[in-house]
């Protein structure tokens, strides 16, 4: 048995219309504009809305613990409405329509946590595929140790470059439960119950594709990479951390609290793309951080296998690394870039977009650092050999293609 398994997925009893103010985009995007939160508010108006049961980023730090409770409230609110229709021990085959037209197919189940570990080095099948920042959780787990239901937006990828698990999906005839138009640009979303017959197929072609991967590393199919983070590491690192403290506490909802809901994508899927995320750098000596960077890294003015940029004073100088310390060039530049603040202080801010990190760099004192995209096909051998990449090593699209919150499952008994 893999880490990804049927579970039972509730869905609101909502018309078509209904359903485009149910579901909003994951909390952790548009952190730094509370405006489009705001247009959500006022989209969803009083209708029943994921929105009232998540926190989004972009409000933290105001009436955190009031908000929390709201949340908490909200759910069992929903809850006694008889707001959901559950479907049992199943998956959900969902076909997502991205703003530009491309479907992204995906499978909503859920994730054994004891097989998920986020340390950088682990050696589980599922493993975070970035550094995950501890100071995250907290806020997280407050929501989740008392909240009766979990929506997800964790997308997690698989590497299945001959699509034996979700796309076979996309053939069959399967009752279709949701149809609908996502609000403020972020496409649409179709929703189909895989029956028994066709869930028993994903569940072999995992285990086949786990064995496939683990014959490739050359370990146990236990221990090899076949869940991979996408997007929301820190939201199952928080589901991690509850389980953990449930189990610790003998809790009556640690079984429940065991499983995180989740959406499996293919790595390789068309529609899926990676961007760069660049780096800008204020308020050091860039003249210090020059030098260094060129000595600790061997910067050369030719290309290798390594290649970057610097954006400073308005010019642009491209750099070749000579003595990288990760497999991929964000991972050399980010480590040198830990160090050297931490002991030159300094601050730095991630970017996605080379007019935005020119813009910012028309300001006196600030570095633009352009670095290449990572391709996709990087992703599993990189985290396989370094372990969790650092921070902001890559996107998987723009924010209106990020996963909305649809589906829910309980986490905890019922009271």
């Amino acid at each position: 048995m893999t880490a990804f398994q049927r579970a039972d997925i509730l869905l609101p009893k909502l018309s078509d219309e209904e359903m485009t103010k149910w579901a909003v985009v994951a909390c952790d995007q548009y952190t730094g504009e509370p405006e489009y939160w705001r247009e959500v508010e006022n989209i969803a108006g009083k209708s029943p809305s994921a929105l009232n049961l998540i926190f989004p980023e972009a409000f933290l730090g105001d009436h955190d613990e009031e908000r929390i409770a709201k949340i908490n409230r909200n759910m069992h609110d929903y809850l006694k409405a008889d707001l959901f229709e559950e479907y049992k021990n199943c998956f959900i085959l969902l076909k997502r329509t991205q703003s530009d037209g491309r479907l992204r197919a995906g499978l909503i189940g859920k994730i054994d946590l004891e097989m998920y570990d986020y340390n950088k080095g682990s050696h589980s099948q599922v493993r975070a595929t970035e550094a995950t920042v501890a100071s995250r959780i907290p806020p997280r787990v407050k929501i989740r140790m008392d909240a009766p239901l979990e929506l997800p937006h964790i997308m997690i990828l698989i590497d299945d470059k001959d699509e034996t698990v979700i796309e076979p999906l996309l053939q069959k005839n399967l009752q279709k439960v949701y149809d609908f138009t996502l609000m403020q640009n972020g496409g649409s979303a179709e929703g189909y119950l895989v029956d028994k017959e066709n869930a028993e197929q994903v569940e072999n072609a995992l285990e086949k594709l786990a064995e496939k991967l683990a014959q490739k590393e050359g370990c146990s199919a236990e221990n090899a990479l076949v869940f991979a983070m996408g997007d929301g590491n820190h939201s199952l690192a928080s589901a991690k951390e509850t389980y953990e403290r449930k189990k610790r506490e003998n809790s009556p909802d640690a079984e429940l609290a065991r499983y995180a809901l989740v959406e499996i994508v293919n790595l390789h899927s068309p529609a899926l793309e990676f961007e760069a995320i660049h780096r800008v750098i204020f308020d050091t000596d860039f003249d210090k951080l020059y030098k260094e960077m060129t000595e600790k890294l061997g910067l050369v003015k030719e290309n290798t296998e390594q290649n970057f940029s610097v954006m400073l004073g308005g010019r642009t100088e491209t750099f070749g690394i000579t003595k990288p310390c990760s497999n991929l060039t964000v991972g050399s530049v980010q480590q040198f870039l830990d160090e050297y603040l931490a002991q030159n202080g300094g601050k730095i801010d991630y970017i996605h977009g080379e007019d935005t990190v020119k813009k910012l760099c028309e300001r006196e004192n600030a570095m633009g650092i352009l670095l290449p995209s990572m391709k996709k096909s990087e992703l599993f051998p990189t985290v396989i050999k370094d372990g969790a990449l650092p921070r902001k090593t890559f996107s998987m699209g723009h924010a209106h293609d990020k996963r909305f919150y649809c589906e829910a499952r309980r986490i905890s008994v019922e009271k």
